[in-house]
């Protein structure tokens, strides 16, 4: 006998304002073999490994996301591939693609691992990956990722196209940095067939820095480089907060996420779980619900009523501010929220 004959399926997750939540990204360590200057202080506090959420229950949280109507799952960092033993969650995840709800299952990362995952990654059901690649100047590379070789990424970018794995760049765009660099890798990236994604600099974290002088408003951007190519606006969407234009002069693909000049809250479909099981419903603000409490004190019936009072407290959206002195909108870094 089916034991699910007669049980109601659990109801989608929808917010207060009705936007039903089908994104989960899911961090699996702060843990990252790069310093990013826009993500972490150079010396960052690492959480102890005991902190962390078990591959088993990270397992188990993503059943419980895709049972609420959850279709696609993006696993983050930190640098995901560093943390130990996550092919395994992978593959495992994996097999929920098509069978239990589970659409989609894709990965961030900053490519210095993939010569070693790449094919493991794509036998596993991974598809798409997003990955983050500022510049192709050595020297910007190194001085953005605070000691990086942009070799490296390079090498695990065309691993991930040798494995057939859709690789779309991210890059974030910041004033007198990389900003003369970007026409450069947007070419180079459509010339391998990759998408491009340009990401404005948000105020997350404490890094060290005035994040008022690294701003690069996109509108400024998407002007200086209509002045260079034809840009075309296409109507995409692929599940994010892109707005996307064809640049007819590369035949590519160009995403502009600007959460400062052209705020997206309006259609937001996702929330993101921190490596210690937080569920952080907006990337602006600090409300949070501890799932990896409910999960180990209450099991099942407490992590349904975690993620019942999360869609209760999701805010309409952040109020970013990078002007100067304004500080971050949230103490958490981004390797620690996951990106």
């Amino acid at each position: 006998m089916d034991r699910n004959v007669g049980v109601n399926p659990a109801p989608p997750l929808i917010d207060r304002f009705g936007r039903q939540i089908t994104y989960l990204r899911l961090s699996v360590t702060d843990r990252c073999d790069l310093r990013c200057v826009y993500c972490m202080k150079a010396r960052p506090d690492f959480l102890p490994k005991a902190d962390l959420l078990s591959l088993e229950e990270l397992t188990i949280l993503c059943d419980a996301f895709i049972a609420r109507g959850v279709t696609k799952i993006r696993l983050t960092g930190g640098e995901p591939l560093v943390r130990k033993d996550v092919l395994s969650l992978i593959e495992n995840l994996g097999t929920r693609i098509g069978r239990a709800g589970l659409k989609e299952l894709c990965l961030t990362t900053n490519a210095t691992q993939l010569p070693r995952f790449a094919d493991r990654l794509a036998a596993a059901g991974i598809q798409r990956l997003n990955i983050s690649l500022d510049t192709l100047d050595s020297d910007v590379y190194r001085r953005l990722t605070r000691g990086g070789d942009v070799n490296n990424a390079l090498a695990g970018i065309a691993a991930a196209k040798a494995a057939g794995l859709q690789v779309k760049i991210n890059a974030v765009a910041m004033a007198s940095i990389n900003e003369v660099h970007l026409p450069e890798l947007i070419r180079w990236a459509h010339g391998e067939g990759h998408d491009v994604s340009l990401i404005e600099v948000m105020p997350v974290g404490e890094i060290g820095a005035d994040r008022s002088a690294q701003f690069l408003s996109l509108r400024d951007v998407c002007a200086t480089l209509s002045d260079r190519w034809t840009l075309t606006d296409l109507p995409d969407n692929t599940g994010g907060p892109a707005r996307y234009v064809r640049v007819e002069d590369t035949g590519g693909r160009l995403g502009f996420i600007s959460p400062l000049t052209g705020n997206f809250c309006d259609s937001c479909n996702r929330v993101r779980v921190t490596c210690t099981g937080e569920l952080f419903t907006c990337l602006g603000k600090s409300g949070r619900i501890d799932l990896r409490h409910a999960l180990r004190n209450g099991g099942p019936a407490a992590l349904e009523h975690a993620l019942d009072d999360a869609m209760a407290e999701k805010p309409w959206g952040h109020d970013f501010d990078v002007s100067p002195g304004a500080g971050a909108a949230v103490d958490r870094d981004m390797a620690r929220t996951g990106g």
